[in-house]
């Protein structure tokens, strides 16, 4: 049982998309509709138990829809919500952020090792 988020909407927001995995998967998302498969190869270094778990969880948390075709063989689509576009829109100021300083952060996370 999640406990309740209070303060900050920072603390609300992090509680859906917090982690390492799900911004990533939720920005992958946010170009359509992606099969499981094509996830697992768009999220680089993320095995196939954690990006279910991630998927669960952001489900439940009502940011991404799963659509099962029952097809043989299994054909299964994960989509955002509207509430997860809305999440989703909220990511690009930070990527843009991220790729305007990502040499930078690359040097300072080299000398750090």
């Amino acid at each position: 049982m999640r406990r309740p988020i209070r303060g900050c909407g920072l603390e609300a927001a992090l509680a859906v998309v917090g982690g390492k995995w799900k911004p990533i998967v939720l920005w992958n998302l946010a170009g359509g509709a992606r099969r499981f498969g094509e996830l697992r190869r768009l999220v680089e270094g993320i095995s196939e138990k954690m990006l279910i778990q991630q998927l669960r969880e952001m489900e439940a948390d009502g940011i991404v829809a799963r659509k099962d075709f029952q097809e043989i063989p299994p054909r299964v689509e994960y989509a955002l919500t509207d509430l997860g576009v809305s999440l989703a829109e909220t990511l690009r100021p930070l990527c843009e952020w991220g790729r305007e300083h990502m040499a930078r952060i690359e040097k300072t996370k080299a000398a750090a090792d």
